[in-house]
């Protein structure tokens, strides 16, 4: 049943109960309130909030229960599944917050958190999270979602499986503290399941006596990609759990440096938390495996974790598939270059293989609801920079997946699933796992019976027979 418009005496109301800016379509403050990372996902709430703490979160919750209106929460404007249509809008990027306790091995990051500041927290005490390779992406999204460190996560596994305690304001508007022990379902389902069962508001999570750490970047002309690239996949498998790699298929990224600027490219990242000479002797092999047109290599503070990869600076428009192999071995290297590599008829932007393994592949200390830990390797790709040729990424990205099938897990982590992806119970049913998604649709009916947040991939309530969600307005 789709409901009426929002009155302006509705949206008083609301601005009674909230100490943020609240904005509806067309006033002034309401686009950037919006603002999408991805500008081929942009959103289009009902009503737009700045939370400027958690007792605006819960009252914008309490507003939509009310009204019975769903719930969206946009923190850094990434990972946006669903246009919001209709629903609240909850901005929590003002809640940027990052505390570290130096003696508890620490952190404790507000909802709108991202990486740049609490690296720089934490470094200040040398110490350092399971952190990602973007500054920009929000830290409780990337926890929420798995979070597969390049540099940590083969030594530590997921960063979901080191969060302490979870604040989170659920569809009945209670701010809730939640942790293994005090609500183990939802603190289970919250880590993997996403923001299915409320907005969390602050994450507490442990960090790691890490200080620096060895990086270096290969880049190899694309006349030698086969070579290098069957020469990386068996030397990625013998690398020791301190040590992270992936590779990527590069063509003309805005972001590129001059070297490299116009060519097709394949980079080589590779990370280690172990000593520098030992670094150096485990990467010489791959540096005798072709001329590189740029190298960087060194020792560098962990707080410049961040700038690894060379993501765009701002805001640009593109579309992402991935997928999770089992294994990688050399028809699917030949698979891949076939449609991706040097030769290949594709836009395609990235293409991405990392390799995972380690304490990835173990199951957590505490026990979450992040699948996929039985993948060896993750495949990610974008079409992106020009909006005009969406429709040809898409078309190629299903190609880049198909080819890659024979050897593609079912379970997948939700971090790396697309805009597009994850569109349905049945999908979600099969990334997750039958076992998982039923206990998750489980949590879902205990804490939000109505569905409210479901601007994301939706895990729909037990009750709900799969395939038939609320209306989204």
């Amino acid at each position: 049943m789709r409901t009426a418009p929002l009155s302006r005496a509705d949206i008083a109301d609301l601005a009674d109960r909230v100490g943020g800016p609240v904005a509806l379509p067309g006033d002034a403050g309401y686009a950037a309130e919006c603002a999408t990372f991805n500008l081929l996902t942009p959103v289009h709430p009902a009503v737009a909030i700045g939370a400027s703490g958690a007792d605006d979160v819960r009252a914008a919750v309490r507003f939509a229960a009310e009204r019975g209106l769903p719930v969206a929460v946009l923190a850094t404007g990434h990972q946006m599944a669903r246009s919001a249509e209709g629903a609240v809008l909850i901005n929590m990027s003002r809640m940027g917050a990052a505390r570290v306790d130096p003696e508890r091995r620490a952190a404790r990051v507000e909802g709108g958190a991202r990486w740049r500041g609490t690296l720089d927290e934490a470094g200040a005490h040398g110490l350092a999270p399971i952190s990602g390779g973007s500054a920009g992406v929000g830290v409780v999204g990337y926890h929420l979602g798995g979070g597969a460190s390049p540099i940590m996560g083969r030594r530590h596994g997921y960063a979901a499986d080191h969060v302490r305690a979870i604040e989170v304001v659920t569809a009945d508007a209670e701010a809730r503290r939640v942790t293994a022990s005090s609500e183990p379902d939802l603190f289970w389902g919250l880590l993997g399941g996403t923001g299915n069962f409320g907005a969390v508001t602050a994450l507490e999570f442990a960090l790691f006596p890490v200080r620096r750490f060895y990086a270096a970047g290969l880049h190899f002309a694309g006349e030698h990609m086969a070579r290098a690239l069957h020469a990386w996949r068996e030397w990625a498998c013998g690398l020791p759990a301190e040590m992270s790699t992936s590779l990527a298929f590069q063509r003309a990224l805005p972001a590129m440096p001059e070297p490299l600027r116009g060519r097709f490219v394949m980079h080589l990242r590779f990370t280690s938390l172990g000593p520098r000479d030992e670094a150096e002797r485990v990467l010489e092999p791959m540096r005798r495996v072709a001329p590189a047109l740029m190298e960087s290599a060194g020792e560098q503070p962990y707080r410049e974790a961040v700038s690894l990869f060379l993501d765009p600076p701002g805001p640009f428009p593109w579309v992402e598939r991935s997928g999770m192999l089992r294994d990688f071995p050399d028809e699917a290297a030949e698979a891949l270059l076939a449609v991706a590599g040097p030769d290949a008829e594709s836009e395609l932007s990235l293409v991405e293989v990392r390799r995972l393994g380690g304490a990835m592949e173990g199951p957590p200390a505490v026990p979450n609801a992040v699948p996929g830990r039985d993948a060896g390797w993750s495949v990610l790709g974008i079409g992106g920079g020009d909006a005009g040729k969406a429709a040809l990424f898409e078309e190629q990205l299903n190609t880049l997946v198909g080819a890659l099938a024979p050897w593609t897990s079912d379970e997948r982590m939700p971090n790396l699933l697309g805009a597009r992806e994850g569109a349905t119970p049945q999908a979600l049913r099969a990334i997750y796992g039958h076992e998982r998604y039923d206990r998750l649709a489980a949590v879902k009916k205990r804490y939000d019976p109505r569905n409210l947040f479901r601007m994301n991939h939706n895990i729909t309530p037990a009750h709900h027979v799969d395939g038939a969600r609320p209306k989204d307005s």
